[in-house]
């Protein structure tokens, strides 16, 4: 069977090859990482965050679509996950182009959040709506709760609170959020008499590392964000699927997020949630207490942060986390995977 995959972000690709073992079946085109196959692109080519990255990005992805959707001819399939401003458009093409070849949506566009209208464009156009959150059924009647790949992707949990001198830093996984945030780390760093564990994620060249990152010399750095957030005692994290990570696994975390003004007063405008963190999205959903602190732009500053470092709660967080596991379930990718090549 061949499957035509779109997983444009670093974050779809962990998904990816967690399931890619029950797609065994499939040969995958596409866009994916390069360690699942040859793809026609690499998700490296399309790392962008902000208004400005995606100018910069959208006539290489008019490119990138127009191919994707002559290659869907020859498919059997097609799985598109997350990355909605580019998969939407392309399940349109598809689908317009080849009414009978199946659609599978894994990850959903995030409606709750805003861009509300998608949900009918996903409805349209998709024919397994693949659902990672308990509550997309109030806005996807059709979809299917597969459980959250985290439960499958994390290895270990936390069952009691560690001791291990160790402080994680996450910094993200765009160059955007890097550049924006490692000056603070630098310095947040020098506070701290702790082991200091960076984040990077594999997708950076060492060049890439070397412009972005600065000088890491006084940092341990760990490629696996997993095995990074088991070995800390409490986690500065960039905004994004990791904050959801670091509160499954169970370390004490703080959100952190730093955007340019226009891209955050949009956000401001028409996002229409109390949170940004996902852990605390699902218990807003459920009208419970957050259960991490979040800072956003100007109060993303080494001061605050050290504060929430100091006073927070690490055995509640490690309570609370635990009913977030039982809150998602157990994730079966085994089963994900049966409704994407049936």
């Amino acid at each position: 069977m061949k499957l035509l995959v779109s997983a444009l972000e670093p974050s779809s690709n962990l998904h990816l090859k967690a399931l890619y073992p029950h797609l065994e079946s499939a040969h995958l085109c596409g866009i994916f990482d390069e360690s699942l196959g040859t793809p026609l692109y690499s998700p490296k080519e399309f790392s962008v965050m902000g208004i400005k990255d995606v100018i910069g990005k959208i006539f290489a992805a008019k490119e990138a679509m127009e191919e994707l959707v002559f290659l869907a001819r020859d498919v059997d399939k097609v799985l598109l996950i997350d990355a909605p401003a580019f998969n939407l458009p392309l399940a349109k093409k598809i689908k317009e182009k080849y009414p009978e070849k199946e659609i599978s949506y894994y990850v959903l566009p995030k409606v709750w959040a805003w861009k509300k209208k998608r949900a009918a464009k996903v409805d349209k156009y998709c024919d397994n709506l693949l659902s990672i959150f308990p509550f997309e059924d109030q806005f996807y009647p059709r979809s299917i709760y597969v459980g959250n790949p985290l439960m499958d992707e994390i290895k270990v949990f936390k069952g009691e609170v560690s001791h291990n001198n160790k402080i994680a830093f996450l910094a993200g996984s765009r160059k955007s959020e890097v550049r924006a945030l490692m000056p603070i780390y630098h310095e947040l760093r020098a506070k701290h008499k702790e082991d200091a564990l960076l984040v990077i994620p594999p997708h950076f060249s060492d060049e890439e590392i070397a412009d972005l990152y600065g000088d890491i010399s006084k940092f341990s750095v760990i490629k696996n964000t997993h095995e990074a957030l088991l070995e800390a005692d409490f986690a500065y994290v960039c905004s994004g699927t990791a904050t959801l990570e670091a509160s499954l696994i169970g370390t004490p975390m703080v959100l952190v997020f730093v955007a340019n003004k226009l891209e955050y007063w949009i956000g401001r405008k028409f996002v229409k949630l109390q949170h940004v963190g996902l852990a605390n999205i699902i218990y807003d959903f459920q009208n419970k207490e957050e259960m991490h602190i979040e800072l956003l732009q100007d109060e993303v500053n080494v001061q605050r942060m050290y504060e929430v470092y100091e006073t927070i709660d690490k055995e509640k967080f490690l309570e609370r986390s635990i009913e977030l596991r039982k809150e998602l379930g157990k994730s079966s990718l085994k089963d994900v995977a049966k409704i994407i090549l049936k």
